[in-house]
């Protein structure tokens, strides 16, 4: 059985993501127009992350080594491994995680 889920009216997380579709296995979900930080703390999360840059400017730290990510730019969190993201300017994204985020 297909899902659609539209973005539109999609429910709002408490960090403010909007939850899109979701399966078994991966689940994706939205983080639109985040506002700029630079105080947001490191953490880890026991599934894999992969990131689309919609628009907007962030750099994601991982490992010691920050990323710049822009429209257009992909990227990938491995489950389990330390990282913050630091937005630049109004940010979205789109992500998928496997398993599905919590």
């Amino acid at each position: 059985m297909a899902t659609k889920v539209s973005s539109r009216n999609a429910p709002e997380g408490a960090h403010g993501e909007v939850s899109l579709a979701r399966g078994e296995r991966l689940s994706m979900r939205m983080w639109r127009d985040e506002p700029p930080n630079n105080d947001k703390p490191a953490a880890s999360r026991p599934y894999e992350t992969v990131g689309f840059v919609v628009s907007g400017r962030a750099e994601l730290v991982l490992k010691g080594e920050t990323v710049s990510l822009e429209a257009g730019d992909s990227w990938v969190v491995p489950a389990d491994t330390e990282h913050t993201y630091r937005i630049l300017e109004p940010f979205t994204a789109v992500e998928a995680t496997a398993p599905p985020a919590g």
